[in-house]
């Protein structure tokens, strides 16, 4: 009864085969239950009337800059230091992935310059991959710094990045 009650209040229609007192029906049609329920959240999970999206989230460390990657070797050094730091606090991805996208790196460094934007576009590609499949959130600054370096398609770009990544090979290990 209190189910339908803050139904009302919410303007939301009863549901049907409810689980409430005398709605002993079915969960719903998946396995687990009717998960489309998700209360007083949105669709991202966020309780309503709570801040505006984004307002108070943290946001994250500040992008790497591309053009100070490439003239200023101890900002490079930081960068991978800041980097190892945030995957062993928020990451569980393995050396080997690290260094199976190191590979990739490499190899796309080695293309023909003709194809060499068209690899580090599918370097990103399988970065963002590994990312959302692994949960690598520390390496969102690796995907927004490869997506400046193929845009500005530029030798010393392509090298920077490459050094980029492997000291932060070398710190992790």
């Amino acid at each position: 009864m209190a189910e339908q009650e803050q139904q009302k209040k919410e303007g939301r229609p009863p549901r049907e085969g409810g689980r409430g007192p005398g709605g002993g029906g079915p969960r719903g049609d998946r396995p687990g239950g009717d998960r489309g329920d998700r209360g007083d959240r949105g669709d991202r999970g966020e309780r309503r009337g709570g801040p505006p999206h984004g307002a108070g989230r943290f946001e994250g460390p500040p992008e790497i800059e591309l053009e100070k990657l490439i003239g200023d070797s101890l900002y490079l050094d930081n960068q991978a230091h800041a980097i190892v730091s945030r995957m062993r606090d928020m990451d569980s991805g393995t050396k080997s992935q690290l260094r199976r996208l190191y590979s990739a790196v490499r190899r796309a460094v080695r293309a023909p310059e003709s194809e060499r934007q068209h690899e580090f576009v599918m370097l990103r590609a399988r970065l963002a991959y590994t990312i959302a499949r692994h949960g690598l959130r520390s390496l969102d600054q690796l995907e927004k710094l490869l997506l400046q370096v193929t845009r500005k398609n530029d030798g010393r770009g392509y090298e920077r990045f490459k050094d980029l990544f492997e000291a932060i090979v070398a710190y992790n290990e």
